[in-house]
């Protein structure tokens, strides 16, 4: 472990715990919610640059505290690689489904083809695996933690998002909603 890697995680659980409460508080109080990332706000800075490290410091531990865990075999690799291409693919397929523009939170027309035909939320489900597959293969345990930090968010994130989604497609969100899983 480098000098780096423990404050690093430290600064990473924290950023994880303020956008887990920001979903969570969006569950609570929706009329003043900071979820989808859209409205022109402090919080839309804030969080957005909270979210951007996550990702940046995730990747970052898994190089610096790179297999220092109890799980040092190539057999992860079996559990890991699969579930970590699996994610990645899911999440490639929803983008391109979707669209940068409507995956960035900008309403620009309701998709319900591709993945979304299956699942309302593909890419957070993708990011799910993923994030896990490569928790599995980093063998770190600050990785283990980060990242399941991360996936607990993708799978909150959803909730928040809702009542926005029937707010911008009424009908035809509530519709969908009922006929399509929020994950599975």
């Amino acid at each position: 472990m480098t000098a780096i890697t423990f404050p690093l995680f430290l600064a990473n659980v924290g950023a994880q715990l303020i956008l887990l409460l920001g979903a969570v508080w969006c569950i609570a109080v929706p009329e003043r919610r900071v979820y989808p990332m859209t409205q022109r706000s402090g919080w839309l800075y804030v969080m957005w640059a909270l979210f951007y490290f996550a990702f940046a410091s995730n990747f970052a531990l898994v190089i610096l505290d790179w297999n220092t865990g109890l799980w040092p075999g190539w057999h992860r690799f079996l559990l890991g690689g699969p579930l970590a291409a699996l994610g990645g693919g899911l999440v490639t397929w929803g983008i391109v489904t979707l669209g940068t523009t409507n995956t960035s939170g900008v309403k620009d027309g309701f998709v319900r083809a591709g993945p979304y035909a299956f699942t309302r939320n593909p890419q957070y489900l993708g990011d799910v695996f993923l994030f896990t597959g490569v928790s599995i293969i980093a063998n770190s345990e600050f990785v283990l933690v980060t990242h399941m930090l991360t996936a607990l968010i993708f799978l909150i994130t959803p909730i928040a998002e809702e009542p926005w989604l029937v707010e911008q497609y009424g009908e035809e969100y509530t519709r969908y909603r009922s006929e399509v899983a929020r994950f599975f």
